[in-house]
């Protein structure tokens, strides 16, 4: 089995303009059409690459890696790992990438093929053009297999289109809108240059992939184009509800994560992205603590009240903007009738928003 250390490291701009990075452990079932949808989108175009990082899967995830390599030498490189999580095989597929760009395909989900070719004649305008943005933003799609239906996040409504735009730029993002890794494609030296905090087996750490590199990126361009397809519903997902209770533990590590990485109000000074990261944190405390309560565990509520103290603690400011805040304030409804309104409340806002 390769090891990465052994791999040619990458080099951003050494003639590829995107890689996808493809995070793969027993995927074996799935990986086909995730990687079959970007060559198809992508028309196999030379300066496109796909690296397919093998996580220490036990299934035939390793072999079918080797496979596409071998079939498309100079667009698909496999790249083998001891299994380390998700958080781990995002960064070794970034460590490879060699693509200006670099953009996270869990093996799991796919991309829209005509979705994918516009995106790929904006990104070559905007490098032939010198002017190569730090964040490229498209909408993302639910497809709800237990439901059979889709669902699109779009953010036509509060990202300009059709130009490079800053944070001072954007409006007034809703619950259900936030910038998930399935619609962000960043440049690749803007997430090279600041460390990614992202810990080694973990569930959840595309929050951190979607929240810690925002105050870095200056340049952003929004495509109003339905990419992402991610795939939801199957049994023992890890955003299903009794699976997210169950890691309840990996949530408040990935939280705890988030909440030391800024002061918002000293560390990030566009206003507008400072309230944005605010709702943001703001939804993962929510988490933490609807969820608390729906575990079974009873530490769970202890460890609920003690990272609220602790962001008191870190951060007074932030803590009372978001402990005070409307949804703060109605996920930690006090008592035991007050803690199964708030569970109902989350539970009402899930199906009007239509998260997960």
């Amino acid at each position: 089995m390769r090891n990465t250390q052994a791999a040619e490291r990458g080099t951003a701009s050494a003639g590829k303009l995107i890689t996808f990075g493809i995070p793969s452990y027993n995927a074996a079932a799935d990986m086909d059409h995730c990687i079959s949808s970007i060559l198809e989108g992508s028309s196999m175009a030379p300066d496109v690459e796909i690296i397919i990082v093998d996580d220490g899967s036990h299934d035939e995830t390793p072999a079918k890696a080797d496979e596409w390599e071998r079939r498309y030498p100079g667009i698909i490189r496999a790249v083998h790992q001891e299994n380390g999580g998700h958080g781990m095989a995002v960064l070794a597929g970034l460590r490879e990438a060699r693509g200006t760009y670099y953009k996270v395909v869990d093996s799991d989900d796919w991309l829209d093929a005509a979705a994918l070719s516009t995106m790929l004649d904006i990104l070559r305008g905007l490098v032939a053009r010198n002017t190569p943005v730090d964040l490229f933003i498209s909408n993302y799609v639910y497809e709800k297999v237990h439901e059979g239906t889709h669902a699109t996040i779009s953010y036509r409504h509060c990202l300009p289109r059709k130009r490079i735009f800053g944070w001072g730029d954007i409006g007034r993002f809703l619950p259900s809108q936030n910038l998930l890794m399935h619609s962000l494609c960043y440049r690749t030296e803007v997430l090279r240059g600041h460390d990614l905090p992202l810990p080694a087996h973990t569930f959840y750490v595309d929050n951190i992939y979607a929240y810690v590199p925002l105050p870095h990126c200056e340049t952003i361009y929004y495509a109003d184009i339905d990419l992402y397809r991610y795939f939801i519903g199957r049994e023992g997902q890890s955003v299903a509800e009794g699976t997210m209770v169950r890691r309840l533990d990996q949530q408040f590590r990935i939280t705890r994560i988030m909440m030391n990485a800024y002061h918002l109000r000293e560390d990030v000074a566009e206003p507008k992205l400072r309230a944005y990261m605010l709702g943001y944190f703001e939804m993962m405390m929510a988490i933490i603590s609807v969820f608390s309560k729906l575990s079974d565990d009873p530490e769970m509520s202890k460890k609920a009240e003690e990272l609220w103290c602790d962001l008191r603690a870190f951060d007074p400011w932030m803590y009372r903007r978001v402990r005070w805040s409307l949804v703060g304030a109605g996920t930690n409804l006090p008592g035991t009738v007050g803690g199964k309104a708030s569970v109902g409340l989350y539970h009402i806002a899930q199906m009007i928003f239509k998260f997960n």
